[in-house]
């Protein structure tokens, strides 16, 4: 069984930065890719970035130049550098996970997701 737990979201302004965690609970030598998808108000949960367990990395182009996702195996956590953040951006981030050789973009390639954490950016 595999939990996650996003943290680091906050109310900050057009331009400001974040840093959004995810702490995981996981086996050692698991083959987990692990993502980044967000809601915002009144839209789909969209894909945001996914780095595979070999290191692999593929961000939505919304994002592109923006965002930078890593990992730390030691520590289990998933991390989303946020840098010059726009009021499209707002949105509830959620971090997910699949043991898989497979790198997913949808939600249905992924079998855990934590609670979510909320990221307001206002003009």
């Amino acid at each position: 069984q595999v939990q996650l737990a996003e943290s680091g979201g906050g109310l900050v302004h057009i331009g400001d930065s974040l840093r959004l965690s995810c702490a995981a609970s996981a086996r050692s030598g698991a083959t987990y890719n692990a993502a980044w998808f967000r809601q915002g108000p009144g839209k789909e949960r969209e894909f945001v970035a996914v780095v595979s367990w070999s290191g692999r990395i593929r961000y939505a182009d919304s994002i592109k130049g923006r965002f930078t996702i890593s990992r730390d195996d030691a520590k289990n956590s998933l991390y989303l550098q946020m840098n010059n953040l726009k009021p499209e951006d707002t949105a509830v981030y959620y971090c997910a996970a699949k043991e898989s050789l497979w790198v997913g973009t949808t939600q249905q390639d992924y079998d855990y997701w934590g609670q979510g954490t909320q990221v307001t950016v206002s003009s």
